[in-house]
């Protein structure tokens, strides 16, 4: 099964078509993805050869891959440790949503690290060590024995 499941993936990929946005070449400023052109006399809506294709229906991809990320995994969203529950790890792989944060983030990847869950948009998380706050906090120990000290000598 997943070695017909990784055929599909990989034919998918062979016959997905690359659709050209009109006038992508002529401005920079245009990203390369696919709008509909809107214009009365655009050559490339009224189907004009060479003009550039159209999507349509039979671009898609066979229903058994449909949603599968290139890799042969399913993608799964999570937004906290507890969406790591239930999860599949030889089927299922882990897309951490955007909006978590840091120490979040950090939460989520050890998690999934520790079931042996593959993590597709892993990032190096900046988190807050404990050895900053310790030293705020020896910081203020200091100051307040400085404080007894002048206290004790009164």
């Amino acid at each position: 099964m997943a070695d017909d499941k990784i055929r599909l993936i990989r034919a998918r990929n062979a016959q997905r078509g690359s659709f050209k946005r009109q006038g992508l070449s002529r401005k920079l400023r245009l990203e390369d993805t696919w709008r509909r052109p809107r214009g009365i006399q655009s050559k490339q809506r009224k189907d004009y050869r060479a003009k550039g294709r159209h999507p349509q229906s039979g671009f898609g991809s066979p229903k058994a891959v449909r949603y599968f990320h290139p890799s042969g995994f399913e993608e799964v969203m999570v937004c906290n440790v507890a969406d790591l529950e239930g999860i599949n790890a030889q089927t299922q792989a882990v897309r951490i949503s955007a909006k978590v944060g840091g120490n979040k983030r950090a939460a989520i990847q050890a998690k999934a690290e520790s079931l042996s869950i593959k993590v597709l948009n892993v990032r190096v998380a900046k988190v807050v060590e404990k050895a900053e706050k310790s030293k705020k906090a020896e910081k203020t120990e200091k100051a307040a024995e400085k404080k007894e000290e002048v206290t004790d000598d009164e």
